[in-house]
């Protein structure tokens, strides 16, 4: 576990709510160094003799760390130093907390998650070692200090990224206690509610993943009604849930609502609305009673969706990956029942108009989830983006 206790004060170190020494800021310290040194020896191949696109070197000139990637660059663009990242955005945050550039804070945030060249958030490894980059900043702070639970965010953000689940709980848990006794607003705690509940997906806590984000997609709908991003993503995470449960009626029902929604309002190319695609694919392939239809629309749908997040994304990116091998599967599953290949005319339901009556779904199954292949992860790094807005 990333969080223990200091020996001298009894306090987390991993995100104390009460600074009672040093401990805190010195075990974040050590943990940066960590992450940044993982993050680089996983990109060495890729990196190995480029320099950073800010400083224009090969070494940090400080902490004499490598470079890495890990966003949606190809080529030569994209490579750069941890630190010199953390620096860009803590000078940028800085800027605007001092000018009281209110509107510019939340956007600002971003370069704390998303690449300024391809503008697509950093991912893994690299991911983890910005979280700890931020929460190192920042961990000085009073408790209540907007930066100071940004950075909590963008932590759990990046522990998710590298699979520490139970250590990105930890940090979820810790920072909705804190929401809840400074009295956040509720949108706030919505989010962070968001996390934990995705969290607890990716623990295998599936029936505790679907009652909070039940809770969370019903509260958004309240709060902020169809049309706003905030409750297209817990919509996409609510019928995530439902999909790993092998509820499929439900699930498909909730996706044929809202992916409309989410392609008029985001645009084909996000990556919630790419997700969302995505997971409805499954959802129609998967069932024990996929009709033709529906392996055809899952097919053609995974194909225009893969076409897209290469497009934007990369070929390397784990969404364009977790496309092209469900591809393979849906087109497996469709040769099975010895059907011809998916015409160009075979329609995706969800991107009918709002009026328009959805294709007949597919029979939903009783027994449980199959093996991890299946497994569809909740947009976690697209409720994290937006908690920092």
């Amino acid at each position: 576990m990333y969080f223990t206790y200091c020996a001298a004060c009894a306090a987390p170190l991993g995100l104390s709510l009460g600074k009672k020494c040093g401990a805190e800021q010195y075990n974040a310290n050590n943990k940066c160094t960590e992450a940044v040194a993982v993050a680089v020896e996983a990109c060495a191949e890729d990196t190995k003799g480029q320099t950073c696109y800010i400083c224009t070197q090969a070494l940090h000139w400080k902490t004499k760390e490598g470079l890495v990637r890990m966003c949606a660059c190809r080529g030569t663009a994209g490579f750069v130093h941890v630190s010199c990242l953390a620096e860009q955005a803590k000078i940028l945050i800085a800027e605007a907390e001092e000018n009281n550039l209110t509107d510019k804070v939340n956007e600002r945030w971003q370069r704390w998650r998303t690449c300024s060249l391809c503008e697509q958030e950093y991912h893994g490894l690299v991911g983890c070692a910005l979280g700890w980059a931020c929460w190192k900043t920042y961990a000085g702070r009073p408790e209540e200090d907007m930066a100071r639970r940004f950075a909590m965010s963008v932590l759990g953000n990046g522990l998710s990224d590298a699979k520490h689940h139970k250590d990105a709980l930890s940090v979820r848990e810790a920072e909705l206690s804190l929401l809840r006794r400074i009295g956040a607003p509720q949108n706030d705690i919505l989010l962070v509610k968001g996390n934990v509940a995705n969290t607890y997906q990716l623990l295998e806590r599936r029936e505790d993943a679907l009652t909070l984000r039940r809770e969370v997609y019903s509260e958004c709908v309240n709060l902020h009604g169809e049309e706003h991003f905030d409750t297209i993503r817990e919509a996409n995470n609510y019928a995530s849930s439902l999909h790993n449960l092998r509820r499929f009626e439900e699930a498909k029902a909730l996706f044929r609502k809202m992916i409309p929604v989410a392609r008029r309002l985001l645009g084909e190319s996000h990556h919630l609305t790419l997700t969302m695609r995505w997971t409805y694919a499954l959802t129609l392939y998967r069932a024990d009673g996929a009709t033709l239809d529906d392996l055809c629309v899952a097919v053609t749908t995974l194909e225009e969706t893969k076409r897209i997040a290469r497009r934007v994304l990369g070929g390397a990116h784990p969404l364009t990956k977790a496309l092209e091998r469900h591809l393979g599967l849906a087109r497996a599953a469709l040769r099975a029942r010895e059907a011809p290949p998916p015409s160009s005319s075979a329609r995706d339901p969800s991107a009918a108009d709002d009026d328009a009556t959805p294709a007949a779904p597919a029979a939903a199954v009783d027994s449980g989830p199959d093996g991890s292949s299946g497994k569809v992860p909740a947009a976690a790094c697209d409720a994290e983006a937006s908690s920092s807005k």
